[in-house]
């Protein structure tokens, strides 16, 4: 079973919750999406402690990234979850994709396999099984596959490259699942979705790179697959072409679906497209995952430390473009956070921003958010005016994908060509505002991170 959001409370809740389950059933497995970062189940009510996986990939400290995994990992061991669905091993060589982004370590193979390594060694090492994700790679997309199906033009040269090249590397450390990718990838299969392709799972996944481990599905639900198929048909072509488990997540994860699902894959065993012995197959292998977990299990030896702030701190670079003493500041600012519509991905209900750790260190900090909808020109006028006389700090978030952020971006610095501007998604450039400060993420601790700089207690990277 899976853990969403939504029956996240208390770490006491969470751990009474898997306890109640397990006495029912000793050998199951507890699965959550945590990658930390951005995607967050565990932190959702208050924002990561941890950064997410870009900004590990800026500091490019493999020992980091691999203390922050098994810190980690040791939070959900404590709390009963024995299987995690991170880390994102995908290449982000498309700087335009809607769905990956911070998710990624990165645009270079070699950074994104070597950290994608020592997160597996980390969370592993607290007995969490880790996941690769998403097979054969969705970092060269511009399309979300929670909404259509993604369409991956790279040919077999370069797919092993670049997008194969951190799978390999997981395998060989040793991961013990992969999640599929719903994408059509023509190199390998110019008709199904990497999920629904035993040409991806059986062909390249199994039989090329040698994988024997766990393969689980993206959400079932996701429309790549879903919309053409429906939730139990691809399920079964799921099964079929090599995934041992069907993850089904959203406003699915329901007995009425699970049955649903339950009765399409005794529908394709009757007709005869889908072998029993392939589901005897994928029993065992869920069977042998959650054994491992049990024989793994480890107990903290050390007390949890602040790893994520620290790594937060470093990922900061700080790009100052005047003569002049912009920071630190002394005096409450007027704080606009430009709030784009973020992927699915990503619980909407997740915290970030500037405002909310800068008016602790400055009390008096006044913040106003715009959607793309708001950040009109009068709605821009009316904050210019609040901030008369007051320091200006602007927060973005993957500025270079919105036109409409860009926008307010350059009216907000023509008025006022002093501004502090925090881009706190990918830094497509860092020659806005009089001091650009990028923190690689949006996690709680990357706003920390960047507000004791505005303020002058934190140094930052030029």
């Amino acid at each position: 079973m899976a853990l969403f959001s939504r029956n996240i409370g208390t770490p006491g809740q969470v751990a009474e919750l898997t306890a109640a389950l397990r006495a029912e059933n000793p050998g199951l497995l507890v699965g959550i999406d945590e990658e930390s970062g951005e995607v967050t189940r565990l932190e959702v009510a208050h924002g990561s402690t941890r950064p997410g996986s870009f900004a590990l990939g800026v500091v490019d400290d493999t020992s980091l990234t691999e203390e922050i995994a098994r810190e980690l990992g040791h939070d959900l061991a404590e709390i009963g979850v024995n299987f995690d669905f991170a880390p994102s091993v995908d290449v982000n060589s498309n700087p335009d994709n809607p769905v990956i982004g911070l998710r990624s370590f990165g645009a270079d193979p070699a950074l994104v396999a070597r950290h994608a390594r020592a997160f597996i060694r980390g969370m592993q090492s607290a007995g969490v099984a880790a996941c690769a994700k998403h097979f054969p790679g969705h970092g060269d997309t511009a399309v979300d596959s929670h909404h259509a199906l993604p369409l991956v033009t790279a040919g077999l040269d370069e797919l092993s490259e670049i997008a194969l090249l951190p799978f390999r590397e997981a395998i060989e450390e040793g991961v013990r699942s992969i999640m599929t990718a719903h994408l059509l990838v023509p190199a390998y299969d110019g008709d199904r979705a990497a999920t629904l392709s035993p040409r991806v799972l059986t062909g390249l996944l199994r039989d090329e790179l040698g994988y024997d481990g766990l393969i689980i599905t993206d959400g079932i639900e996701m429309q790549a697959v879903a919309g053409p198929h429906g939730l139990g048909r691809a399920s079964a072509l799921a099964i079929a072409a090599g995934a041992d488990l069907v993850c089904v997540g959203g406003e699915h994860a329901d007995e009425a679906s699970a049955s649903g699902i339950r009765d399409a894959i005794v529908s394709a065993v009757m007709e005869g497209w889908l072998p029993e012995e392939r589901l005897v197959e994928a029993a065992r292998r869920v069977r042998e995952l959650a054994a491992w977990t049990s024989a793994n299990a480890r107990a903290r030896t050390a007390p949890a430390s602040e790893v994520g702030l620290v790594a937060a701190r470093r990922a900061v670079r700080v790009t100052r473009r005047t003569g002049e003493a912009v920071l630190p500041l002394t005096a409450p600012p007027q704080v606009v956070e430009l709030a784009p519509l973020m992927n699915l991905a990503i619980d909407k209900h997740t915290p970030w921003g500037i405002g909310e750790p800068l008016s602790k260190l400055l009390p008096g900090t006044s913040v106003t958010r715009f959607t793309a909808s708001e950040a009109t020109g009068a709605a821009i006028e009316s904050v210019l005016a609040a901030a008369a006389d007051r320091p200006l700090v602007v927060a973005a978030r993957d500025a270079h994908r919105h036109a409409w952020q860009t926008d307010a971006l350059n009216h907000l610095l023509s008025a006022r060509p002093d501004t502090i501007v925090v881009e706190m998604g990918l830094p497509g450039r860092s020659d806005l505002g009089a001091v650009h400060i990028a923190t690689h993420g949006a996690a709680r601790v990357c706003g920390q991170a960047a507000a004791e700089i505005i303020v002058g207690i934190g140094e930052g990277s030029a």
